[in-house]
């Protein structure tokens, strides 16, 4: 699942060319993730290794990460949904 969530986040990514001629990247519904490089291709790498850092890092935490294309790696309250623990 956690595959699938990257590949779905990166066909989202928006590339910008700086006027500096280097590349920027951003996923519209990931607040604060950005990379930058001097061709598309490694900027496209390095927006990848960041949302993969991104994602662990969120997961760990506890963040509430964004619904991409209805897949949720959010923990949910099991006994909220009427699910048993025991």
């Amino acid at each position: 699942m956690l595959t699938e969530y990257i590949e779905h986040a990166m066909r989202k990514a928006h590339y910008e060319l700086m006027e500096d001629g280097r590349f920027f990247a951003t996923i519209p519904k990931c607040n604060g993730l950005w990379a930058e490089s001097r061709t598309l291709e490694k900027c496209r790498e390095e927006l990848q290794s960041t949302l993969e850092d991104w994602l662990l890092l969120g997961l760990q935490l506890g963040h509430t990460l964004p619904v991409i294309d209805g897949i949720n790696l959010n923990r949910t309250n099991r006994k909220a949904a009427g699910v048993q623990t025991d």
